[in-house]
């Protein structure tokens, strides 16, 4: 039985598995043959900067002019594609090289939509470089090495194609673009149609005449007075790069999250009573494409402001509060739009990375903030919802009203002034998605809230565990210690913050126990700052512990690096001085320096010392490692 085809192959016209790795000196007596490899090579490039419209219209005429003409005989595939990549970057660094392609008036042409794969693939398209584009293309389409698509980019005159290759390491949404890039949403020979705005183009139709009257007689003004000595710049310097149409919002079934392994904001179904206002929904496209006079969006932490590569999904649309909000999604960013009309505030839009959401960091989005608090929109395998003070762990949950997955206000922590309280969510997932799931969200002011989740204290002899859901009582406790140090963390675009006890110590002389803990913030970047905190007994919430040790942009607190240690000096009620050392849970022995010059087996330590002793902590693992505190 001969072997099924690749489903990653390549696929030739109509969809058919392509015959696999492009030859330059492929001969192309039938320029059928190459016709798709190529429109597809070009769609892949020129898309992000064109929309997908013209990209469409763009990549067959470029397509068409790079293949050989009746005359010239068999000319290679290498040939042909050489052209086609140098016709491409020509007609994005100079635009009006693109003004001679066919019109295509009252219809919209794009290729046929894709999954989640396919959204964050075309995100990671639109932040590269053209030349970048063109060498994820030439080894997705043409299965070429990094260094044949750089041989490619230099036949066809690219100064530096080695760049355009170092370019494409980073992106991870395309790790897998041998399959993501074949895949239909990128195919300009397969496309569907719809039309443009219905609601928009009577009145378009009827201010052209009027247009052309003006534009005629401008024209003959600066026949007679002269024309102005340059280029006269317009009343905004953002122009629209996409082509976006309200009509081609996509949308996801209602049960879409109960079908699919993928719960995040993709599964989100479209809500809220103004999903059907085109117009609405055209006006927070329009501010998210940049056109003229929107309002310039503000973005979180690490988020990039250009439009979307493709229609984004409708997640919401409504009035609340006697504001307009449009809730959008492109695959990796939340986009809320909102205008008060009647004269009030302006109208703003705000964007947020939700690039690495799941069932906890895609549970809510926090559609308006007022006095009585924030409105959220919770995800639809939310089943129960309360709130609680994160500094009251014995207190009760307050049950939260929803309607339509809107919630009542719900009180925010105060971002200055006293921390006597820290209000936070408390949802329960649907059993279908898991069985007494419960887990606690935080509002630092984003358009998402912060995860809280604990990793408790060694014990029992079992393997460190990864982080847990903050609900249970211990780690309610410890949470209740450490909440008001979230303030710190306000604005920073933060997804996930774990607070992890890795030791506890028995303080000399009786002083009772402590415990050393390691705070771990989470960004939607991945990158994570923790800050290690020596905590003293304690009858009560609100006492952080001291600082002893910092760390930016590390690993350090993860299961990655799940192993740590610290000092610091400490003076007893008795008043005498020790240094005090904790090490996690594979530490066998902890080494002191600073002039101590000690070494203690076991996890933690505290030796004898003068006041002003200098601290120096290295921690051994059975294994022989060394590890020390968080850099």
């Amino acid at each position: 039985m001969p072997n099924p085809p690749d489903p990653a192959a390549p696929e030739g016209p109509g969809g058919a598995p392509g015959p696999g790795p492009a030859r330059d000196d492929e001969p192309v007596h039938a320029p059928a043959a190459a016709y798709g490899r190529l429109v597809r090579i070009a769609y892949l490039v020129l898309q992000p900067a064109l929309g997908a419209h013209r990209a469409v219209i763009a990549s067959h005429t470029l397509a068409q002019r790079a293949l050989p003409g009746r005359r010239s005989g068999a000319v290679e595939y290498g040939q042909s594609r050489v052209r086609l990549v140098r016709y491409c970057l020509a007609a994005l660094r100079r635009p009006w090289t693109t003004a001679g392609l066919p019109l295509v008036l009252g219809l919209r042409m794009a290729p046929r939509m894709g999954g989640a794969d396919e959204l964050a693939a075309a995100r990671t398209l639109s932040v590269l470089p053209p030349e970048a584009r063109a060498v994820l293309a030439l080894t997705a389409v043409d299965a070429l090495s990094p260094h044949e698509a750089a041989e490619v980019l230099a036949r066809a005159g690219v100064p530096n194609p080695l760049s355009a290759v170092r370019a494409t390491s980073g992106p991870a949404a395309l790790a897998d673009a041998g399959r993501i890039l074949r895949a239909a949403e990128f195919d300009p020979a397969q496309v569907r149609l719809h039309p443009t705005d219905l609601l928009r183009r009577r009145a378009l139709t009827r201010t052209a005449a009027a247009a052309l009257a003006v534009c005629l007689l401008g024209t003959a003004a600066l026949c007679v007075w002269g024309g102005p000595a340059g280029p006269a710049a317009g009343p905004s310097g953002r122009t629209a790069l996409h082509a976006l149409d309200a009509a081609a919002l996509r949308t996801a079934p209602f049960d879409r999250w109960e079908r699919t392994a993928r719960v995040d904001f993709t599964a989100w179904p479209p809500r809220g009573g103004r999903r059907g206002d085109l117009g609405l929904l055209q006006r927070a496209l329009d501010a998210w494409a940049g056109t003229a006079d929107a309002p310039r969006p503000s973005t979180a932490a690490d988020t990039g402001s250009q439009p979307p590569a493709e229609p984004p999904s409708l997640l919401f649309a409504d009035r609340l509060d006697g504001v307009d909000v449009v809730l959008l999604h492109d695959g990796t960013r939340l986009a809320r739009y909102t205008e008060s009309g009647g004269g009030g505030d302006a109208p703003e839009l705000h964007l947020a990375r939700t690039d690495r959401a799941d069932v906890t960091t895609a549970a809510a989005v926090a559609l308006t903030r007022g006095a009585r608090g924030t409105r959220y929109l919770l995800a639809p395998w939310i089943a129960r919802t309360g709130v609680r003070d994160l500094r009251e762990p014995g207190a009760a949950t307050r049950p939260i009203d929803t309607r339509g997955g809107v919630t009542e206000p719900v009180p925010a922590p105060a971002a200055d002034g006293p921390c006597d309280s820290w209000p936070v969510l408390l949802l329960r997932s649907s059993t279908r998605i898991a069985e007494r799931h419960g887990f606690l969200l935080t509002d630092l002011g984003g358009l998402t809230p912060v995860h809280l989740t604990h990793t408790p204290p060694p014990g029992g002899g079992v393997p460190a565990g990864r982080p847990r859901e903050a609900v249970a009582p211990s780690a309610l406790a410890s949470w209740a210690r450490s909440a008001c140090t979230l303030r710190g963390l306000r604005g920073q675009g933060v997804r996930a913050v774990n607070d992890w006890v890795f030791a506890h110590q028995d303080l000399p002389e009786g002083a009772g126990p402590a415990a050393w803990v390691c705070t771990r913030a989470e960004t939607w970047q991945g990158r994570g700052e923790v800050a290690v905190r020596f905590q003293l007994p304690a009858s009560g919430p609100g006492t952080p512990g001291r600082v002893v040790a910092r760390a930016r942009d590390t690993a350090a607190c993860t299961h990655f690096g799940r192993h740590v240690a610290a000092g610091t000096r400490w003076r007893s009620p008795g008043g005498n001085w020790f240094v005090l050392a904790a090490g996690s849970r594979a530490t066998v022995r902890l080494d002191l320096g600073g002039g101590l010059d000690t070494t203690v087996a076991g996890t933690t330590a505290a030796v004898a010392a003068a006041a002003d002793t200098p601290v120096a902590v290295t921690a051994r693992l059975a294994d022989g490692t060394r590890t020390g505190p968080p850099r």
